[in-house]
């Protein structure tokens, strides 16, 4: 009987871990799928609006997307705290909460992109050959200073795919140690960097891509406030002389 027991506990156990793995790997597909869908129709590469609520009218599409970014903005404050983690604790464990801030990133990025408002008219649009090409090189230049940036960081950490995999690994998770490599040894913050470039750089601007890079923008700096405070509390006085030291997108020496 002992022995059936351990036999059944240990296939529970490996079930869980098989669980975790898939379900790293689907929020990852799905929080990956959200961000590439955002970047690309910021560069009007991808659809953007698709449910048209405002009716061509523009205070009420400015007000539509500004509640978006705010419900995103809502949603990765809230879930970043310490306090929701540990409320939450018996619900998520703690080998995906990652995996779950992705996974509900990912949902709400669709949303948006679904339900951001069109409005039909041009900011800005660059008849030159060579300036529009360089604002394309800079858009693209975007894309893999932000994905560069991940990866030095550690990307699989960033996306919740680490943490899965030491659970499924059987294997103890250890944090990362705070590194200042590569980008990081003059940019506190270089995938918003990157994400800046892919907001702005883009030869041909219209209303509706214009209020995303808009309010997108000051979604990232009220974000890096928020992030760089979780930071000092996680890093201390490492971090805090890191600050000093390295400008927020570049530092002048």
């Amino acid at each position: 009987m002992e022995i059936i027991e351990n036999v059944q506990l240990e296939k529970e156990g490996h079930g869980s871990r098989v669980f975790a793995l898939g379900y790293a790997l689907a929020a990852y597909a799905i929080g990956a799928g959200g961000l590439f869908w955002m970047i690309f129709a910021a560069g009007g590469f991808a659809p953007l609006g698709v449910v048209n609520l405002a009716d061509g009218n523009a205070v009420i599409a400015l007000v539509i997307n500004a509640l978006l970014v705010v419900l995103f903005g809502v949603q990765h404050s809230v879930m970043a705290r310490t306090k929701f983690k540990n409320r939450t604790s018996h619900i998520i464990p703690s080998h995906l909460e990652r995996s779950t801030f992705v996974l509900v990133s990912g949902v709400l990025m669709v949303v948006i992109m679904l339900f951001w408002q069109v409005v039909d008219t041009t900011v800005w649009q660059v008849d030159s050959p060579l300036l529009s090409g360089a604002l394309l090189v800079a858009y693209v230049f975007g894309i893999v200073y932000l994905l560069a940036s991940s990866f030095v960081t550690n990307h699989f950490e960033l996306f919740g795919l680490r943490q899965a995999w030491l659970y499924f690994s059987n294997k103890a998770y250890t944090p990362l140690e705070f590194k200042q490599r590569w980008m990081y040894r003059y940019s506190r913050h270089p995938m918003m960097l990157g994400l800046l470039f892919i907001m702005w750089c883009s030869p041909e601007m219209s209303v509706t891509r214009f209020t995303l890079a808009l309010l997108f923008t000051i979604y990232i700096f009220e974000g890096i406030r928020h992030e760089e405070g979780g930071l000092i509390e996680e890093f201390g006085e490492k971090y805090a002389q890191y600050r000093k030291q390295i400008g927020l997108f570049f530092t002048i020496k």
